[in-house]
């Protein structure tokens, strides 16, 4: 496999933006004058799908195990309704504002800037989840399809660690021996890095592995070997896949969300 076959970059633009009503999610109506009310955006929500989601399926089904990547912007004091979810691995990063999680096993929840959460819906769960600050809200949430279906309900969460200047291990799999120190564990081979930074970081990439690489902000070029391969703007994406020893210079910061997991058969 060529340098240019190993990182294929997903532009924002071929994202789907979804921004529904508000009475969808049992919200009221948009202000008419939305910057007075301290919003973003003319909508309580924005949402950016890198795979087929709700009214969305015409794009890429998964990624590997990684099934759904919404890119949400939730404005002030609103929410998603309670809503039912199984047999899939939730994990949420809190990019800006709080994120407030309430569900049917008792849970509930606000997590900062730089939290982790995680939810195996199992054999199911209700919750709902949102933004009643004052300030806006940006996360980011994926499903993962677990190994197993029918698996007991589990929900945890961890607080920001540091994250600058290297890859973080934020999330690994409940199999792995070496995630076991991990507050965030999940029922699938993933692993989950967050880096921030504005100094040159690499990252090697095995062989029958892939990864999925979300730039929440910032600018990064990146390359495998002497040349730049493809470079990544705020909410830009890209495929990368093993064996590649992958060199990501920002310029002049950038913060970076990473799903590394086994190849799939699509790839």
């Amino acid at each position: 496999m060529s340098s240019s076959q190993k990182i294929r970059k997903v532009p924002a633009q071929k994202l789907f933006v979804s921004e529904p009503p508000p009475q969808w999610f049992g919200n009221g109506a948009n202000p008419k004058d939305f910057t007075k009310a301290g919003w973003t955006n003319g909508n309580w929500l924005k949402s950016r799908f890198h795979f087929n989601f709700a009214e969305y399926s015409s794009g890429p089904p998964n990624f590997g195990a990684l099934r759904v990547l919404n890119d949400d912007l939730v404005q002030p004091q609103r929410m998603f309704g309670s809503h039912p979810h199984r047999d899939a691995e939730i994990l949420t990063y809190v990019v800006e504002g709080e994120l407030t999680h309430q569900d049917s096993r008792g849970n509930k929840e606000t997590l900062g800037k730089g939290s982790v959460q995680f939810m195996s819906a199992g054999r199911g769960i209700t919750h709902s989840e949102g933004n009643p600050s004052d300030k806006p809200l940006r996360f980011v949430q994926t499903w993962l399809t677990p190994r197993s279906y029918g698996l007991t309900p589990n929900y945890g969460s961890a607080q920001p660690c540091d994250t600058k200047d290297n890859w973080t291990r934020v999330a690994g799999d409940w199999e792995d021996e070496t995630a076991k120190d991990l507050k965030v564990r999940l029922h699938q081979d993933v692993n989950v890095f967050v880096a921030e930074t504005s100094k040159p970081i690499s990252f090697d990439l095995k062989p029958n592995r892939q990864a999925y690489l979300l730039c929440i902000d910032g600018h990064i070029d990146i390359s495998e070997g002497e040349t730049c391969n493809t470079s990544l703007e705020r909410h830009d994406a890209a495929e990368l896949y093993g064996p590649a020893h992958l060199s990501f210079s920002p310029s002049p910061s950038a913060h970076l969300l990473m799903f590394e997991m086994a190849k799939s058969r699509r790839s």
